[in-house]
């Protein structure tokens, strides 16, 4: 059964679709706004959204934009809107929506217009497009096959490696398209409700980002829950960012929970191990960007390829994406030279900076310079602490939900560390 996801402010619509669309067999779920929408595309991907444009807190487009940026744009998305004009469809299907309805929507054109978006989504999708996220190299073709043979499983999958070093995307990849997706940030449910966690992801995969800073009553629940997956038919994978047989040895691990999840584990390379994809995830990176509207346009001149090639990359995948956002932001040219890239690499180090070794361009727009010395700022702090967000809340003088708020607005990545 398929599943449609259908965004719009005004309930009779939402109500009107619904009816249609059950009546005709779909799975349907309905969201009130983009906040809604949002939250549930990072549950699951659906087979299809119809999204209206005009919403009262983010609009259609601007969503739109937003899920094509973040790598959500793997569902076809069907624009609707009672105001349209050839312009604004024009500029959906730019962004990557395949059609466009204009409201009063006939049911004929409605059906139709589902049924050809939906028979797109059989082909749209593709597990190796989570992979092609982490390169094109040997190292990871073989990845790509490990995962391969564990794919049809139920077991328990371990991924191994460095903090951002593309454990979710492995995770997306052993993610079967139309299935729950749940990814457990507050591991605090775990000690207190663990089985709420077995109901949201119910027949479809719970992905925990680092299994390594679970403390004991939570590793207690985590247990409980793995004796539960069957029942519930839900898949666990878990990163851990260290290996857990030291952590066991040490105390600080429950050796049970640690034979329970060893049934098949899987190293993901740090990025250092593959460098050679690089220069290509960059350039991605950098044309996502742009595409999106987030940056102008740029492009790396070869010499900055070659630097960002030679770095270590500690922070993988996630320091990258961060690295070239600032590039993307921050560079005064439309070529990004090896100057700017290492001028970037400066501002995150995580060592102390004077207010004068950070080149802020101030031909920038006042909100856009702002956010660009912000981003680096809290990614400073982010390092300095090593991803322990208490201590970046004490440091920066913010109460960390206002903290994680502003984040989220920078659109930072980060990885929650062990709170001591």
């Amino acid at each position: 059964m398929s599943s449609i996801l259908v965004v719009d402010d005004e309930a009779g619509i939402r109500e009107l679709l619904l009816e249609i669309l059950q009546d005709e067999g779909y799975r349907v779920a309905l969201a009130e706004n983009a906040a809604a929408a949002r939250a549930w595309r990072g549950r699951e991907r659906p087979d299809l959204v119809l999204l209206d444009i005009w919403m009262p807190d983010t609009d259609g487009i601007t969503l739109l934009k937003e899920w094509k940026s973040q790598g959500l744009l793997t569902m076809p998305v069907v624009m609707m809107s009672g105001h349209g004009t050839i312009d604004t469809a024009v500029e959906a299907t730019k962004i990557g929506a395949m059609d466009f309805l204009e409201k009063p929507i006939t049911l004929q054109k409605l059906l139709a217009t589902v049924e050809r978006a939906l028979k797109r989504n059989e082909v749209l999708f593709t597990p190796g497009e989570e992979l092609s996220r982490l390169g094109k190299s040997p190292l990871i073709a073989e990845l790509r096959q490990r995962l391969l043979q564990t794919i049809r499983v139920k077991t328990p999958v371990l991924l191994v490696g460095e903090p951002g070093c593309g454990a979710e995307q492995c995770a997306r990849f052993l993610h079967q398209a139309g299935s729950s997706w749940v990814r457990l940030d507050d591991a605090t449910i775990l000690a207190d409700r663990p089985l709420e966690m077995a109901e949201k992801a119910r027949d479809g995969l719970l992905f925990l980002p680092d299994v390594t800073i679970l403390s004991r009553l939570e590793q207690k629940g985590l247990l409980l829950l793995l004796g539960k997956l069957e029942k519930y038919n839900v898949r666990l994978v878990c990163a851990a960012s260290q290996a857990l047989n030291a952590l066991v040895e040490s105390g600080k691990f429950n050796p049970a929970l640690q034979q329970a999840l060893t049934g098949i584990a899987l190293t993901v390379p740090s990025l250092r191990e593959h460098r050679e994809d690089i220069p290509e995830l960059a350039k991605t990176i950098l044309i996502q960007l742009i595409d999106s509207d987030v940056s102008p346009q740029r492009h790396f001149s070869m010499a900055a390829l070659n630097r960002l090639r030679n770095e270590d990359w500690h922070g993988n995948l996630l320091q990258l994406e961060n690295v070239v956002k600032t590039l993307a932001l921050t560079s005064l040219a439309e070529e990004i030279s090896e100057e700017d890239v290492a001028r970037a690499l400066g501002q995150f180090a995580a060592k102390e900076m004077s207010s004068g070794g950070f080149a802020l361009p101030l031909d920038l727009p006042l909100r856009e310079a702002r956010d660009a010395f912000e981003r680096v700022y809290f990614e400073h702090h982010i390092a300095k602490a090593g991803g322990n967000m208490s201590r970046v809340a004490d440091q920066v003088g913010m109460e960390r939900t206002h903290l994680y708020r502003k984040l989220k607005l920078l659109d930072i990545r980060f990885l929650r560390k062990s709170e001591d």
